[in-house]
């Protein structure tokens, strides 16, 4: 009888739980997802920050270097250190600006800003799994809800049937090892209730993460009319756009970029000099202008194996990129089985094993008053009852996981 009484307690505090956010709308599957892509969470804002700086750093990296100035006493005559001693003495000033090798400064910036782009895919391919992170867990917690209502109303079934079967323990039809066996199986029961209530604690736990305070709303009785998706040959020509391989695209353009960077340092670089030299002693002042440039003779060890590297590193980008496709295209075909074979399933269990299940539940009772039916074998089939229903909402929710997993691969099915 306690673990009656323990049942009830919890389904009054799961009651006035409830009752507390009676008054909010239902969460939807839709606007979980919304709020939750539109929310300022720093796993998105760091990736336009991240670009910003680079956008910023592009700018600043396509300049020129700041030009060098030089000052000097030359030809200071040691014996007197007197300016107008020697002829050749002088106070000179010089500016020195250096131009690097060939577009290394444009391709620099333009490296800067293909670093940008990086991030930028990052961002989307993180909305993109955030979108679903949610839906898993929204259809994780509208399981558990579900769950516990039916393990509920079991408990409450099985409580009135023994209510029913009171009678018969005082004519001695029903023994004291039968009652025993009823309250062991709602002890179960109150045990997995609360296995439940544990679970969708964790998943609101999840769904907090990216919604928070709207992840305390009740969810909707109701699963969400999930929008047909298109043929797999149709879902799999846009697999190319996909945040997680255009941010592989993204990368290959750098490494490009680096290619023609690494190149550059065949192209001698060079730098425009000019001085002024003033002399003492009424003499004339000299003026100086002149150009230094490298010669980039020993390309071998240096430049060659730059180029190398660089179109080594782009080609294992490559590499990734059609690995990275290739683990897309099999996600993608195990979602559409899942999403087929699934929908399959709960056809069936909502045209014919939910209704056997009921018909049996329901005839086990009518046999067991006849004396055709033993007590536990009475009870079996009210629990074998539950465990089909439970069966097919968890289809159900598996069936929503695997649209969400399309809807990850692919975008924009609903």
């Amino acid at each position: 009888m306690h673990n009656l009484y323990r049942a009830g307690a919890v389904a009054l505090a799961m009651l006035w739980t409830s009752g507390l956010f009676a008054g909010e709308a239902p969460l939807s599957l839709s606007e979980a997802v919304k709020i939750a892509v539109t929310a300022e969470d720093p796993a998105l804002l760091r990736f336009d920050v991240r670009a910003e700086a680079l956008e910023d750093r592009a700018v600043a990296d396509s300049q020129l270097p700041d030009p060098t100035i030089r000052g000097a006493l030359a030809n200071l005559s040691t014996d007197t250190f007197r300016f107008e001693q020697e002829n050749m003495t002088q106070a000179q000033v010089g500016l020195r600006q250096a131009f690097p090798a060939g577009r290394t400064l444009s391709l620099t910036g333009e490296r800067r800003r293909g670093e940008a782009d990086i991030e930028r895919a990052r961002k989307d391919l993180a909305i993109r799994e955030i979108e679903l992170a949610v839906r898993t867990a929204w259809f994780d917690q509208y399981y558990w809800l579900q769950a516990q209502a039916s393990i509920q109303e079991s408990q409450t079934a099985v409580t009135e049937l023994m209510r029913s079967l009171r009678a018969s323990y005082s004519t001695g039809s029903l023994t004291t090892q039968h009652v025993l066996r009823a309250e062991l199986e709602l002890s179960l029961l109150d045990d997995q209730l609360t296995d439940f209530q544990r679970r969708e604690a964790i998943t609101r736990a999840d769904l907090a993460r990216y919604l928070g305070a709207a992840a305390v709303r009740p969810l909707s009785d109701h699963m969400p009319v999930l929008t047909l998706p298109p043929m797999l040959n149709d879902m799999e020509t846009v697999l190319v756009r996909h945040p997680a391989v255009r941010l592989a695209d993204a990368v290959v353009d750098v490494g490009s970029t680096d290619i023609a960077l690494a190149e550059q340092a065949y192209k001698p670089s060079w730098a425009l000099e000019a001085g002024y030299g003033a002399r003492g002693g009424g003499r004339s002042d000299l003026a100086t202008i002149g150009v230094t440039l490298s010669i980039p003779l020993f390309v071998g060890n240096r430049q060659d194996r730059r180029v190398s590297a660089a179109t080594l590193d782009r080609g294992a980008a490559r590499l990734d990129r059609a690995a990275r496709l290739l683990d897309l295209q099999r996600d993608l075909e195990r979602a559409n089985a899942d999403w087929i074979l699934l929908g399959e399933r709960v056809e069936l269990y909502g045209a014919a094993v939910i209704g056997r299940a009921r018909e049996t539940a329901s005839a086990s009772i009518s046999t067991y008053a006849n004396g055709r039916t033993d007590f536990p074998e009475m009870i079996r089939s009210q629990l074998a009852q539950l465990e089909v229903e439970l069966k097919r909402v968890k289809l159900l929710t598996e069936r929503g996981k695997a649209w969400a997993r399309l809807d990850y691969l692919v975008g924009d099915i609903q």
